[in-house]
């Protein structure tokens, strides 16, 4: 189930909003410009399913939103625990950072942690099958997918050429919570 934590910045230990509440998480979202919503699929997605077939499922979600945001690009990106590479790619984006478009991802399935670094406060939000986040352009932010990763995940670019995560050298995100796969179903 979904779920947001509101931290101070300055303090990692105290967790002063946390609720799984969908209606709640988008609200709270909201007010940092945050985009969080949750979509069903159009036709069932089989595991194994192509990228087509994916983004057909969730054609009518996914044309709204690119007319919305003037989105040119979409594709399906898909990570299990058995990659070669899961190490290196959850490394890749563990520190803070920040994107020159909004960073738009829907999980098909399995679930991330997003967390954003606006105002003072720190945003986690675990995100599972059926979520939506988009995440402005110049929001710092960092993503965990776990040490054992799970998802399926939509995303959406204005410019794929241009996505580019600038890190800010802050060591923040290294003081906050790690995403572990348990945590999803606790």
């Amino acid at each position: 189930m979904s779920r947001i934590r509101l931290f101070n910045d300055t303090d990692p230990s105290t967790v002063l909003l946390e609720t799984r509440e969908h209606s709640a998480i988008a609200a709270e979202l909201a007010k940092i410009g945050v985009r969080f919503e949750q979509w069903a699929a159009n036709a069932p997605v089989q595991p194994g399913a192509s990228q087509d077939e994916v983004i057909a499922a969730y054609k009518g979600d996914i044309d709204r939103l690119m007319a919305e945001g003037g989105y040119k690009a979409v594709d399906v990106i898909s990570l299990t625990a058995d990659h070669p590479q899961k190490d290196a790619l959850r490394q890749k984006f563990l520190n803070e950072h920040t994107h020159s478009e909004d960073e738009v991802r829907f999980f098909v399935a399995g679930s991330g942690l997003f967390t954003l670094h606006v105002g003072g406060k720190v945003y986690e939000i675990l995100c599972e099958a059926g979520d939506l986040i988009g995440v402005p352009d110049g929001t710092t932010h960092w993503f965990d997918m776990g040490p054992e990763p799970f998802f399926i995940a939509i995303r959406l670019f204005t410019n794929v050429e241009g996505w580019v995560a600038n890190f800010t050298g802050s060591d923040i995100a290294q003081r906050f919570p790690r995403f572990e796969r348990g945590e999803a179903l606790a």
